[in-house]
């Protein structure tokens, strides 16, 4: 349940206040300082909450603490009849509420149903443990502990271990709305990177000359080295985040999210699964590489996917490969001189004719699943021969043993 929080006359006033105070913890918490958050003071019975500084990590199916302790300053106050409330931030002054106690009552909401709980590692202790955390759990949550009319909050910001990739369609660059966008990157395993994300993405030597689509409504471009057709060689004209002359992130600002079209800076995280470079008996045509996926008990993989692959389980394949969405890329770590250049990544040979360009495929395979031909097969026909211009039906190809 997602609600605004909002109220009139002098209610308006202590939501804006609020407002400055998450502001000023979050700005604190980046320096590394220890929170305390007072709404009410001067009491001599105040709740004081108090959270981790900075952050906490985790990555897509990790457990994680999000630590939360409270304590009275007057020491005659019990635990007994205290609310806990834990929410997620979605906009400055909207929250989604999470989970909630009322001593032996205990409720989560949402996604969060299953697999939110509280740590309950004694008096005192509000920490919210979070099982097979998903993507759509990065964000800054608020920690609220209520006790008749005195209540304070602490925030706790999750981030989480991943990649951030660049995407367009098959359509071209610059045809996304936002909408558009967060289904782009939601279809390639992935959601919309944030301004946080991208900047570190940049720090890490992203360099991408075409502006995208982020989570908050901007739009911006990671430039690591200045050219002048990105942005320029720095000075004057070079806006956003590390700007100058050593290249920086380039802002458009806030754009119209409904009207104007951008590409889209994607994130993804860790994959359960495994993605590998099947050669079939001979390259196939983007039609055939479900089947030849399916054929090893696994699906083609998203564009996502190989990024993950690629960044946190080091694949390296010089051999472009189809994947989903009718694109051909294939993954560097190490770089060398015939794979695409000097710098590691994922190279991309764009949207070739799918029915045209021959290559073989890269697939996905999730947990558990078996491989049923685990000697090795690839598709074909029994009779024998190859591909012949594309005169045998691959319709009709049968497993055989490679």
């Amino acid at each position: 349940m997602v609600c605004a929080r909002a109220a009139l006359g002098p209610g308006a006033l202590w939501a804006a206040a609020w407002g400055v105070l998450l502001l000023t913890a979050a700005a604190e918490a980046q320096r590394g300082r220890k929170k305390v958050v007072h709404v009410l003071e001067g009491e001599s019975g105040s709740v004081v909450v108090q959270t981790a500084p900075g952050q906490v990590v985790s990555h897509r199916g990790g457990t994680i603490v999000l630590p939360c302790r409270y304590h009275y300053e007057a020491a005659t106050h019990g635990h007994d009849g205290v609310r806990l409330k834990w929410t997620k931030v979605v906009d400055p002054l909207a929250f989604a509420d999470v989970f909630v106690a009322l001593g032996p009552q205990h409720r989560a909401f949402g996604s969060y149903r299953g697999r939110a709980e509280l740590q309950g590692d004694g008096p005192g202790d509000a920490s919210l443990v979070l099982r097979n955390v998903t993507l759509q759990d990065y964000g800054r949550y608020e920690c609220e502990v209520t006790n008749e009319l005195e209540d304070d909050t602490g925030m706790v910001k999750l981030d989480l271990e991943g990649v951030v990739f660049p995407y367009h369609p098959r359509g071209g660059r610059y045809k996304l709305t936002f909408a558009e966008a967060q289904r782009a990157c939601a279809e390639q395993d992935g959601i919309l990177a944030s301004a946080e994300q991208l900047h570190a993405a940049w720090r890490d030597g992203l360099d991408w000359c075409n502006a995208g689509w982020l989570r908050d409504g901007s739009v911006q471009y990671p430039v690591s080295q200045p050219r002048e057709p990105c942005g320029g060689l720095g000075g004057a004209g070079s806006a956003g985040a590390g700007g100058g002359a050593s290249g920086g992130v380039r802002n458009y600002g806030y754009r119209h999210n409904a009207e104007e079209r951008y590409d889209a800076f994607c994130f993804t995280s860790n994959l359960p699964g495994r993605v590998f470079f099947l050669k079939p008996l001979r390259p196939v045509p983007f039609s055939g590489a479900a089947r030849a996926c399916a054929a090893r008990g696994a699906a083609v993989a998203k564009v996502g996917q190989l990024f993950a692959a690629w960044k946190l389980q080091l694949l390296d394949r010089c051999t472009a490969g189809w994947l989903a969405d009718g694109s051909a890329r294939y993954p560097i770590v190490n770089p060398r001189a015939r794979c695409g250049g000097r710098r590691p990544g994922v190279r991309s040979l764009g949207f070739p004719d799918a029915s045209r360009r021959l290559f073989g495929v890269y697939c996905y395979r999730a947990p558990g699943a078996p491989d049923p031909a685990p000697g090795g097969w690839g598709w074909g026909w029994a009779g024998g021969g190859g591909w012949a211009g594309g005169s045998r039906d691959p319709a009709a190809w049968t497993p055989l043993r490679v």
